[in-house]
Protein backbone atom coordinates (compact mmCIF):
# COMPACT_ATOMS: atom_id res chain seq x y z
CA UNK A 1 0.00 0.00 0.00
CA UNK A 2 1.70 3.43 -0.89
CA UNK A 3 1.85 6.17 1.33
CA UNK A 4 -0.59 9.22 0.89
CA UNK A 5 2.91 11.46 0.48
CA UNK A 6 3.78 8.59 -2.79
CA UNK A 7 0.47 9.12 -3.83
CA UNK A 8 0.76 13.05 -3.69
CA UNK A 9 3.81 13.04 -6.02
CA UNK A 10 2.71 10.48 -8.28
CA UNK A 11 -0.04 12.46 -8.92
CA UNK A 12 1.69 15.44 -9.65
CA UNK A 13 3.74 13.17 -11.75
CA UNK A 14 0.91 12.41 -13.91
CA UNK A 15 -0.46 15.88 -13.90
CA UNK A 16 3.02 16.83 -15.99
CA UNK A 17 2.78 14.06 -17.89
CA UNK A 18 -1.28 15.35 -18.90
CA UNK A 19 0.31 18.92 -19.81
CA UNK A 20 2.81 18.16 -21.73
CA UNK A 21 1.81 15.51 -23.83
CA UNK A 22 -2.49 16.94 -23.65
CA UNK A 23 -1.84 20.44 -22.99
CA UNK A 24 -4.50 20.06 -20.38
CA UNK A 25 -3.84 21.84 -17.02
CA UNK A 26 -4.99 20.11 -13.72
CA UNK A 27 -2.06 20.97 -12.03
CA UNK A 28 -3.68 23.74 -10.01
CA UNK A 29 -7.02 21.86 -9.58
CA UNK A 30 -8.22 21.31 -5.60
CA UNK A 31 -5.91 18.52 -4.65
CA UNK A 32 -8.47 16.75 -2.61
CA UNK A 33 -10.66 16.61 -5.23
CA UNK A 34 -8.30 15.22 -7.90
CA UNK A 35 -7.23 12.21 -5.77
CA UNK A 36 -10.70 11.23 -5.15
CA UNK A 37 -11.50 11.09 -9.17
CA UNK A 38 -8.06 9.41 -9.68
CA UNK A 39 -8.47 6.93 -7.24
CA UNK A 40 -12.07 6.14 -8.66
CA UNK A 41 -10.58 6.26 -12.38
CA UNK A 42 -7.90 3.47 -10.74
CA UNK A 43 -10.26 1.26 -9.58
CA UNK A 44 -12.27 1.35 -13.09
CA UNK A 45 -9.21 0.37 -15.24
CA UNK A 46 -8.01 -1.98 -12.81
CA UNK A 47 -4.95 -0.18 -11.88
CA UNK A 48 -3.01 -0.73 -8.80
CA UNK A 49 -0.52 2.65 -9.05
CA UNK A 50 -0.81 6.28 -10.45
CA UNK A 51 2.42 5.27 -12.43
CA UNK A 52 0.31 2.14 -13.77
CA UNK A 53 -2.14 4.45 -15.23
CA UNK A 54 0.46 6.91 -16.59
CA UNK A 55 2.09 3.91 -18.35
CA UNK A 56 -1.30 2.92 -19.57
CA UNK A 57 -1.93 7.04 -21.30
CA UNK A 58 1.74 6.81 -22.66
CA UNK A 59 1.02 3.63 -24.57
CA UNK A 60 -3.03 4.60 -25.34
CA UNK A 61 -3.31 8.32 -25.91
CA UNK A 62 -6.89 7.66 -27.03
CA UNK A 63 -7.22 6.59 -23.16
CA UNK A 64 -7.34 10.52 -21.99
CA UNK A 65 -10.59 11.05 -23.33
CA UNK A 66 -11.93 8.27 -21.44
CA UNK A 67 -10.05 9.50 -18.05
CA UNK A 68 -11.42 13.46 -18.98
CA UNK A 69 -14.80 11.76 -17.78
CA UNK A 70 -13.14 11.53 -14.18
CA UNK A 71 -11.17 14.09 -13.98
CA UNK A 72 -13.54 16.86 -14.67
CA UNK A 73 -16.93 16.98 -13.05
CA UNK A 74 -20.23 17.02 -15.60
CA UNK A 75 -23.18 16.74 -12.91
CA UNK A 76 -25.65 18.91 -13.38
CA UNK A 77 -29.17 19.57 -13.85
CA UNK A 78 -31.92 21.77 -15.91
CA UNK A 79 -32.37 24.95 -13.68
CA UNK A 80 -30.50 24.08 -11.36
CA UNK A 81 -30.40 26.44 -8.27
CA UNK A 82 -33.90 27.97 -9.57
CA UNK A 83 -33.17 31.19 -7.43
CA UNK A 84 -30.32 32.10 -9.47
CA UNK A 85 -32.39 31.63 -12.71
CA UNK A 86 -34.94 34.09 -11.50
CA UNK A 87 -32.13 36.38 -10.36
CA UNK A 88 -30.59 36.33 -13.74
CA UNK A 89 -34.26 36.94 -15.34
CA UNK A 90 -35.39 39.73 -12.58
CA UNK A 91 -31.59 41.34 -12.61
CA UNK A 92 -29.48 40.58 -15.78
CA UNK A 93 -31.77 40.56 -18.78
CA UNK A 94 -33.14 43.92 -18.39
CA UNK A 95 -29.51 45.48 -18.20
CA UNK A 96 -29.46 42.73 -21.54
CA UNK A 97 -31.88 44.33 -22.75
CA UNK A 98 -30.27 47.87 -23.06
CA UNK A 99 -27.99 46.18 -25.87
CA UNK A 100 -28.84 45.66 -29.47
CA UNK A 101 -26.87 42.46 -29.71
CA UNK A 102 -25.81 40.15 -26.87
CA UNK A 103 -22.50 38.14 -26.16
CA UNK A 104 -22.72 35.35 -23.42
CA UNK A 105 -20.09 32.59 -22.53
CA UNK A 106 -21.03 29.81 -20.43
CA UNK A 107 -17.57 28.66 -19.35
CA UNK A 108 -17.78 24.77 -17.90
CA UNK A 109 -20.87 24.39 -19.67
CA UNK A 110 -20.63 20.78 -19.07
CA UNK A 111 -23.82 18.78 -20.42
CA UNK A 112 -25.77 21.17 -21.92
CA UNK A 113 -27.55 21.77 -19.12
CA UNK A 114 -27.24 25.59 -18.35
CA UNK A 115 -26.98 26.39 -21.74
CA UNK A 116 -30.66 24.96 -22.40
CA UNK A 117 -32.39 26.58 -19.21
CA UNK A 118 -30.86 30.20 -19.85
CA UNK A 119 -31.42 29.53 -23.96
CA UNK A 120 -35.37 29.05 -22.29
CA UNK A 121 -34.46 32.31 -20.45
CA UNK A 122 -33.35 34.18 -23.26
CA UNK A 123 -36.32 33.31 -25.53
CA UNK A 124 -39.09 33.50 -23.19
CA UNK A 125 -37.83 37.15 -22.23
CA UNK A 126 -37.24 37.82 -26.17
CA UNK A 127 -33.64 38.41 -26.18
CA UNK A 128 -32.46 34.63 -27.72
CA UNK A 129 -32.69 35.55 -31.92
CA UNK A 130 -29.74 38.80 -31.29
CA UNK A 131 -27.51 36.96 -28.47
CA UNK A 132 -24.28 34.81 -29.16
CA UNK A 133 -23.69 32.03 -26.92
CA UNK A 134 -20.55 30.43 -26.33
CA UNK A 135 -20.37 27.63 -24.75
CA UNK A 136 -16.90 26.34 -23.52
CA UNK A 137 -15.55 23.06 -21.83
CA UNK A 138 -12.33 21.35 -21.53
CA UNK A 139 -14.39 17.81 -22.13
CA UNK A 140 -15.06 16.92 -25.75
CA UNK A 141 -17.35 14.05 -24.63
CA UNK A 142 -19.37 16.74 -22.78
CA UNK A 143 -19.51 19.42 -25.48
CA UNK A 144 -20.88 16.32 -28.09
CA UNK A 145 -24.20 16.09 -24.85
CA UNK A 146 -24.19 19.20 -24.97
CA UNK A 147 -24.70 20.16 -28.74
CA UNK A 148 -27.23 17.44 -28.89
CA UNK A 149 -29.39 19.09 -26.73
CA UNK A 150 -30.82 15.82 -25.44
CA UNK A 151 -31.47 14.77 -21.64
CA UNK A 152 -33.00 11.95 -19.44
CA UNK A 153 -36.62 12.04 -19.36
CA UNK A 154 -36.20 10.62 -15.96
CA UNK A 155 -35.36 14.37 -14.43
CA UNK A 156 -37.90 15.92 -16.23
CA UNK A 157 -40.21 16.18 -13.05
CA UNK A 158 -37.29 18.01 -11.28
CA UNK A 159 -36.15 20.29 -14.00
CA UNK A 160 -39.73 21.11 -14.26
CA UNK A 161 -40.14 22.04 -10.39
CA UNK A 162 -37.07 24.08 -11.14
CA UNK A 163 -38.37 26.09 -13.36
CA UNK A 164 -41.43 27.55 -12.48
CA UNK A 165 -39.69 28.13 -9.08
CA UNK A 166 -37.01 29.85 -11.82
CA UNK A 167 -39.93 32.26 -12.71
CA UNK A 168 -41.13 30.45 -16.23
CA UNK A 169 -43.48 31.58 -18.26
CA UNK A 170 -44.73 28.65 -20.22
CA UNK A 171 -45.41 25.07 -19.77
CA UNK A 172 -41.75 23.59 -19.66
CA UNK A 173 -42.76 20.17 -21.88
CA UNK A 174 -43.72 22.19 -24.81
CA UNK A 175 -39.76 22.95 -25.12
CA UNK A 176 -39.05 19.15 -25.36
CA UNK A 177 -40.44 15.64 -27.44
CA UNK A 178 -40.33 12.51 -25.14
CA UNK A 179 -38.55 9.47 -27.00
CA UNK A 180 -36.35 6.49 -26.53
CA UNK A 181 -36.06 7.49 -22.79
CA UNK A 182 -34.89 11.04 -23.17
CA UNK A 183 -36.12 14.61 -23.75
CA UNK A 184 -35.45 15.86 -26.76
CA UNK A 185 -35.13 19.78 -26.73
CA UNK A 186 -36.34 21.95 -29.29
CA UNK A 187 -33.33 22.76 -31.89
CA UNK A 188 -34.25 26.21 -32.06
CA UNK A 189 -33.16 26.72 -28.81
CA UNK A 190 -29.17 26.33 -29.77
CA UNK A 191 -29.58 28.03 -32.78
CA UNK A 192 -27.26 30.42 -31.62
CA UNK A 193 -25.16 28.55 -29.33
CA UNK A 194 -21.21 28.24 -30.39
CA UNK A 195 -19.91 25.31 -28.65
CA UNK A 196 -15.70 25.08 -28.20
CA UNK A 197 -13.12 24.09 -26.31
CA UNK A 198 -11.38 26.21 -24.04
CA UNK A 199 -9.64 26.10 -20.63
CA UNK A 200 -9.56 28.48 -17.59
CA UNK A 201 -6.26 26.85 -16.69
CA UNK A 202 -4.39 27.40 -19.80
CA UNK A 203 -6.54 30.07 -22.67
CA UNK A 204 -7.19 33.13 -23.24
CA UNK A 205 -10.12 35.58 -23.58
CA UNK A 206 -11.81 35.29 -26.84
CA UNK A 207 -14.83 38.31 -27.33
CA UNK A 208 -16.21 40.61 -25.34
CA UNK A 209 -19.71 39.64 -23.55
CA UNK A 210 -21.83 41.36 -21.62
CA UNK A 211 -22.58 37.95 -19.26
CA UNK A 212 -20.70 35.12 -18.03
CA UNK A 213 -22.08 32.53 -16.08
CA UNK A 214 -19.68 29.84 -14.32
CA UNK A 215 -21.02 27.92 -12.08
CA UNK A 216 -19.31 25.11 -9.66
CA UNK A 217 -16.66 24.82 -11.42
CA UNK A 218 -14.03 27.11 -9.37
CA UNK A 219 -15.19 24.98 -6.76
CA UNK A 220 -12.56 22.60 -8.22
CA UNK A 221 -9.70 24.83 -8.72
CA UNK A 222 -6.99 26.13 -6.00
CA UNK A 223 -6.57 29.94 -5.11
CA UNK A 224 -4.49 30.94 -7.75
CA UNK A 225 -6.09 29.19 -10.27
CA UNK A 226 -9.41 31.08 -9.59
CA UNK A 227 -7.76 34.45 -9.57
CA UNK A 228 -6.70 33.19 -12.79
CA UNK A 229 -10.25 32.71 -14.31
CA UNK A 230 -11.79 35.50 -12.28
CA UNK A 231 -9.00 37.59 -13.92
CA UNK A 232 -9.93 36.42 -17.25
CA UNK A 233 -13.97 37.00 -16.31
CA UNK A 234 -13.09 40.65 -15.95
CA UNK A 235 -10.94 40.93 -19.19
CA UNK A 236 -13.70 39.80 -21.34
CA UNK A 237 -16.85 41.53 -19.65
CA UNK A 238 -18.01 44.45 -21.05
CA UNK A 239 -18.01 47.87 -18.38
CA UNK A 240 -20.68 46.75 -15.32
CA UNK A 241 -20.77 43.66 -17.14
CA UNK A 242 -22.32 40.89 -14.73
CA UNK A 243 -20.56 37.47 -13.36
CA UNK A 244 -23.10 34.45 -12.36
CA UNK A 245 -21.31 31.89 -10.25
CA UNK A 246 -22.38 28.67 -8.02
CA UNK A 247 -24.42 28.58 -5.14
CA UNK A 248 -21.06 27.33 -3.58
CA UNK A 249 -18.90 29.88 -4.87
CA UNK A 250 -17.46 33.31 -3.76
CA UNK A 251 -14.92 35.96 -4.23
CA UNK A 252 -14.98 37.36 -0.88
CA UNK A 253 -11.81 36.34 0.66
CA UNK A 254 -9.83 35.89 -2.35
CA UNK A 255 -7.64 37.86 -4.40
CA UNK A 256 -10.19 39.20 -6.54
CA UNK A 257 -12.41 41.47 -5.16
CA UNK A 258 -10.91 44.42 -6.70
CA UNK A 259 -12.48 42.74 -9.93
CA UNK A 260 -16.06 42.71 -8.87
CA UNK A 261 -18.75 43.99 -6.94
CA UNK A 262 -21.70 42.05 -5.61
CA UNK A 263 -24.88 42.77 -7.73
CA UNK A 264 -27.52 40.29 -5.63
CA UNK A 265 -24.73 38.36 -3.84
CA UNK A 266 -27.36 35.49 -2.52
CA UNK A 267 -28.21 34.28 -5.78
CA UNK A 268 -23.74 35.27 -6.49
CA UNK A 269 -24.08 37.58 -9.37
CA UNK A 270 -21.81 40.21 -9.62
CA UNK A 271 -20.59 42.83 -11.57
CA UNK A 272 -17.49 43.99 -13.14
CA UNK A 273 -15.79 47.08 -11.54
Amino acid sequence: MHSPEAFERDLDTLLETIYQQYNQDFRDYSPLSLQRRVKHALRRLGCETVPELQLKLLQTPALFTWLLQYLTVSVSELFRDPVYFRAVRESVVPVLQTYTSRKIWIAGCSGGEEVCSLAIVLHEEGLLDKTIIYATDINPAALDRARKGIFGIDHMQRCTENYQLAGGKCAFSDYYSAAYGNAIFDRALMRNVVFADHSLATDSVFTETQFISCRNVLIYFNRSLKHRAFKLFHDSLARKGFLGLGSRENIDFSTSTTLFEPALKSARLFRKI
